[in-house]
């Protein structure tokens, strides 16, 4: 029997996003830096204007971003969103949206990057909130995460070292990962393989398994790390 896989086209996720546009203490009005460890991230601009700022181990970039762009980065890309004029984009996610589901270390100064109750004690959005605290939170882990962002790039070397931490962060949840890995992207690309061997057999039966689905956001407004966001769930 071939396997079925039902999410979007290659188990990526999708989120809408307009990008916060709270002042710095760069003069800059933007997102929180940050980056991914196991995931690729694209931006689709669908309105306004601004940039994205990222640093690798290659150096710093500024991309601009204008309706019509197509961006995207690989693991290990520190990117910052800066809204210069309501700046909204559908950002497509690796592994079913596993970017807004853990993957993702914030760039906060070395001292908070020792374990994870200390990381989460600066970085936990309360959900159970009143939305103006849960703004406030979210502001301050923002302007936190700027502090070691503004030295990361001042200092190249420190990369290393962020990254080493980092991944001592995310270690216990690659497990977690793993799964819905398979059960995404892995089966997604299963999927397609099975499906071109039966075709080169001369078999279209899986063809009568089509199937058509539609999703609403399962939440709108929620504080992310980049802007607010609307979410789906679209896990195949």
């Amino acid at each position: 029997m071939v396997s079925g896989f039902s999410g979007l086209p290659g188990g990526v996720g999708v989120s809408r996003l307009c990008v916060y546009d709270w002042p710095a203490a760069d003069g800059l009005h933007g997102g929180t830096p940050h980056m991914h460890l196991a995931c690729s991230e694209g931006y689709v601009v669908t309105g306004g204007r601004g940039a994205v700022q990222t640093l690798t181990t290659s150096g710093y970039e500024v991309t601009p971003l204008t309706p019509g762009t197509i961006a995207w980065f690989t693991p290990g890309t520190i990117h910052r969103l800066i809204n210069e004029d309501d700046l909204q984009i559908t950002v497509l996610m690796q592994n079913s949206g596993l970017p807004e589901a853990g993957d993702a270390v914030l760039t906060l100064p070395p001292e908070y990057l020792t374990d994870a109750e200390t990381y989460a004690s600066v970085t936990r959005i309360p959900l159970d909130a009143p939305r103006e605290e849960q703004e406030q939170v979210a502001r301050r882990r923002r302007d936190l995460a700027l502090e070691g962002y503004r030295v990361l790039r001042e200092s190249p070397d420190s990369l290393a070292a962020f990254h080493e931490s980092a991944a001592a962060l995310v270690r216990p949840r690659v497990g977690e990962w793993r799964e819905r890995w398979e059960r995404g992207a892995s089966a997604a690309a299963r999927a397609t393989g099975e499906q071109l061997d039966r075709l080169e057999e001369g078999d279209a039966s899986h063809l009568r398994d089509a199937v058509v689905r539609a999703e609403q956001p399962s939440e709108v407004g929620k504080f992310g790390m980049c802007g607010r966001l609307e979410v789906y769930k679209l896990e195949g």
